[in-house]
């Protein structure tokens, strides 16, 4: 296996939230992969998707430090310039992400550059470190135009374990909310 960044013609992405099991667009192949130096927060909140202004949902960013698991599509380069505009309208919406290029390893021991949105940590939507029982009420009140707060949450946690990647803080609050919904 080698180490260096392959030298493709496609471009890839990395999803950590509902990228995973909502990418929305078209993609060549998709498998899982590794970034390093961002993890998977529920530290952004939502005004728009998952919440309103004055009922805010919480969905999740790459947060500075640790590694993340999630999926990475491959994309075909005919394909790159409407694939990259949909997700700058879709994850842009108020400009709380920074869009930049990381290194993934893939689950077959290529690594990759790979676009991804990484929290910007100065935008006033970034909220930081929130206990477990801010997340909860933000996520039980969030409803936004992709939805309720909690589905989104959900699925996340199922695709997440569906795929064998633990996220501990996520799989709590999953099953607190899951134990509200019986």
């Amino acid at each position: 296996m080698t180490s260096t960044i392959t030298d493709a013609a496609n471009h890839w992405v990395f999803g950590y939230g509902s990228l995973i099991w909502n990418p929305g667009f078209p993609y060549v192949s998709a498998q899982q992969g590794l970034l390093r130096g961002a993890h998977r927060s529920l530290s952004i909140v939502s005004h728009y998707h998952r919440g309103t202004v004055e009922m805010p949902g919480l969905v999740f960013g790459l947060v500075r430090g640790g590694s993340c698991r999630g999926m990475v599509f491959e994309v075909a380069d005919r394909e790159w310039p409407a694939v990259r505009a949909y997700l700058e309208e879709r994850e842009q919406v108020t400009a709380v992400y920074r869009d930049v290029m990381r290194p993934v390893r893939l689950a077959d021991g290529r690594r990759v550059s790979a676009l991804a949105f990484v929290v910007d940590e100065q935008h006033h939507q970034f909220a930081g470190t929130l206990t477990p029982e801010q997340q909860l009420a933000m996520v039980r009140a969030g409803v936004g135009l992709s939805g309720r707060n909690i589905d989104y949450v959900l699925n996340t946690a199922r695709h997440l374990a569906e795929l064998g990647i633990r996220d501990r803080a996520l799989m709590t609050l999953a099953a607190v909310l899951e134990q509200e919904a019986v």
